[in-house]
C-alpha cells in the first residue's frame, strides 16, 4: 500500500532533495542538482518566493522506501493578482508505479481542493525562472542545470490518469558553424546608429550587478505576453542575483542600451554544466567546485540561458546587436554547440529569432493539466 507524508522535517527534506539520485543513479542523461542548493529553494528562510508562493512537500512510501515525490505549490500573484485558479506541482518523481503517481497526485488535487483552487498543472516551479515540463522526446541526450530530466513513462502515467497537455515546449541545438555572421553583422551597424544603441561588455561578474535590475525589468516587460508568464518579486530577483551571478562567465553576458544608458535588451549564456555536475554528484566539496570552474572555463558548448528586448524595441533589431557580441566572443573561445532552453512552442518571436541557424530540435518536453473543481 503507497502511503504518502508531508515533510516536516530538514532529515525528509533532504531524504526529497535525494530521491532522484537513487532512482537515476544508472543514467548517462540525468543531471543532478547541487544538494546544497537544492535544499536552499525550498527553505521559507531562504527563498523569499515564499513571500508570494507556498508549497507542501510530499514523500510517497511503500512500507520504509521511498518510492516518489512531488512538490505542491500555490503561486498566489496568479491566483490572486491573474485570477489562475491554479494548483502547481513540480519537483515529480517516482518509480514506474501507476499507484505511486496517483496516490501523490490525488494530495496534490486535496490541497488544491482545500483551497479552492480549478485545476492543477505540472511540473512547473515557483515562476518562469524555475525547471518546467515532463521530457517527452529526446531521452537520449544529456539533461542541463536549467531542465528537469525523466523517464520516458512518466507522461504515460499522466495520460493515464486523465490528465491533458496544457503548454508544449520544445529545445533546439544549433552547431556554431551554422550561426553565420552574414544574418546580423550588416544590420546590426545599420540598428545601432539608427536608434542610437550600444553594445555593453564585460570583463566581471561585479560590473554586471548595476545593471541586473533593469535587466528583471526588461525580462518581465519582453514576456509578459507568453501564457506562462508569472511575476517576479524584488525579493525574488536580489536572491537570484545572488545565487547566479557566480555561475557566469561575464564574457557570456551581454546587455544593449541606449544613448541614456538605459537597458532595451539583454542575453545571457552560460557554460554547459552538465558533464561537471555529473561529476559532482550534488556535492560541492571537497572536489565539486574545481569540477564547475573548469566548466565554466574551458567548455566548448554553451547554453543560452535568458534573451529580452523591450517591447518597444522588439522587430527593431536589437538581437542582430546581441548575436553579433556573442558570435565574436564565441569565436575566441572555440565554442562548437549551442543549447537553447526549453521554448513555449507558441512563442513564435523566439522561433523567428533562430530560425536563419539550421536549430535542430532535439527535446520536447509540456506541462499536463486536470481539473479539479
Amino acid at each position: 500500500m503507497i502511503i504518502i507524508k508531508e515533510i516536516h522535517s530538514k532529515k525528509d527534506l533532504k531524504a526529497f532533495v535525494k530521491f532522484p539520485f537513487k532512482l537515476y543513479e544508472n543514467s548517462k542523461y540525468w543531471v543532478p542538482p547541487i544538494i546544497k542548493e537544492e535544499l536552499k529553494t525550498f527553505d521559507k528562510k531562504v527563498n523569499p518566493v515564499f513571500k508570494d508562493a507556498e508549497a507542501r512537500f510530499l514523500l510517497a512510501y511503500d512500507g520504509n522506501e521511498i518510492v516518489g515525490r512531488v512538490a505542491s505549490i500555490i503561486n498566489w500573484i496568479e491566483v490572486k493578482g491573474q485570477n489562475q485558479k491554479k494548483m502547481r506541482f513540480g519537483w515529480f518523481d517516482a518509480i514506474d508505479d501507476l499507484n505511486v503517481t496517483k496516490a501523490l497526485l490525488e494530495k496534490v488535487h486535496e490541497i488544491g481542493k482545500q483551497n479552492n483552487l480549478e485545476y492543477v498543472e505540472g511540473p512547473v516551479g515557483f515562476s518562469n525562472l524555475d525547471k518546467v515540463g515532463v521530457l517527452t522526446h529526446g531521452f537520449d541526450e544529456i539533461g542541463s542545470m536549467i531542465t528537469w530530466h525523466n523517464h520516458p513513462y512518466y507522461a504515460e502515467h499522466f495520460k493515464s490518469l486523465n490528465y491533458e497537455v496544457a503548454k508544449t515546449y520544445s529545445e533546439n541545438k544549433m552547431e556554431f558553424k551554422n550561426i553565420l555572421p552574414e544574418f546580423f553583422s550588416r544590420i546590426q551597424t545599420l540598428i545601432k546608429k539608427r536608434y542610437q544603441l550600444r553594445a555593453l561588455n564585460f570583463t566581471s561578474n561585479k560590473d554586471i550587478l548595476p545593471y541586473t535590475d533593469e535587466m528583471f525589468e526588461v525580462f518581465s516587460k519582453s514576456h509578459a505576453v507568453l501564457s506562462s508568464f508569472v511575476e517576479i518579486n524584488q525579493e525574488q530577483r536580489d536572491y537570484f542575483k545572488k545565487k547566479f551571478i557566480g555561475f557566469l562567465n561575464p564574457e557570456y553576458v551581454k546587455f544593449v542600451v541606449d544613448k541614456d544608458d538605459k537597458l532595451v535588451g539583454f542575453g545571457i549564456v552560460t557554460p554547459s554544466f552538465a558533464e561537471a555536475l555529473q561529476k559532482m554528484n550534488g556535492k560541492l566539496f571537497p572536489f565539486g567546485l574545481g569540477h564547475l570552474l573548469h566548466a565554466k572555463k574551458h567548455a566548448k558548448t554553451v547554453t543560452f540561458y535568458l534573451i529580452g528586448v523591450l517591447p518597444e524595441y522588439q522587430n527593431k533589431g536589437v538581437t542582430a546587436i546581441i548575436f553579433h557580441e556573442f558570435h565574436k566572443t564565441f569565436s575566441e573561445k572555440g565554442i562548437t554547440m549551442c543549447i537553447r532552453g526549453p521554448e513555449l512552442d507558441d512563442n513564435v518571436a523566439i522561433q523567428k529569432l533562430w530560425k536563419n541557424f539550421k536549430p535542430v530540435t532535439h527535446k520536447r518536453r509540456c506541462t499536463f493539466k486536470k481539473n479539479i473543481a
